[in-house]
């Protein structure tokens, strides 16, 4: 599956990206605010993550910037299923692609590909020293539990203290106000 927004084409990862996610994820400021990651991250990481990207039944992405003629990959995000019944989305922007609103567009896709797929809860969080990511969060309608969890990171190596957040998909847009901004293609 593929998703279009104004700025961004959400599509799957592919074996010949393996050397740009390496780079755009590489970062230890990336890295340290996701859960599953290892530090350092290694172009052997990349690949093996391409390998097992999942198939289109499962809504996760390569985020690609569209900006002066080219493309590039600036993240990725995704949602996933949990234990539980509900899903989980996830996302990442590399450094010098953040504070332009691209997490927040590219996760608003991806809730409009889980919401086609018939995703209607999705839950998600962010380690409490990342208020950025909560704000992304507020931004997309998630909603806080008032749950504080535990959550390993590899990146970090140990547990770190984790704000919960959900929303309902069911009863409204999965995407913006506007769904003409977002277009998906199988």
């Amino acid at each position: 599956m593929f998703v279009r927004t104004p700025r961004l084409t959400l599509r799957p990862g592919w074996p010949e990206d393996a050397p740009e996610l390496a780079q755009a994820i590489g970062q230890e400021g990336v890295v340290r605010n996701l859960a599953r990651a290892p530090w350092p991250y290694a172009l052997a990481d990349a690949e093996a993550f391409l390998a097992d990207f999942g198939g289109p039944e499962m809504p996760r992405f390569v985020i690609c910037a569209h900006a002066a003629g080219s493309v590039r990959i600036i993240g990725m995000v995704g949602v996933e299923p949990l234990a539980s019944a509900a899903h989980e989305l996830g996302y990442w922007i590399t450094p010098d692609a953040q504070g332009r609103g691209y997490a927040t567009e590219a996760a608003r896709g991806a809730l409009a590909a889980a919401h086609a797929l018939g995703i209607r809860r999705v839950e998600a969080g962010h380690f409490v020293d990342n208020p950025a990511s909560g704000r992304v969060l507020r931004k997309l309608g998630f909603v806080p539990t008032g749950e504080l969890r535990m959550t390993h990171s590899r990146g970090r190596g140990g547990e770190v203290e984790t704000v919960r957040f959900t929303r309902e998909l069911a009863d409204q847009p999965a995407c913006d106000d506007d769904p003409a901004r977002t277009r998906m293609a199988a």
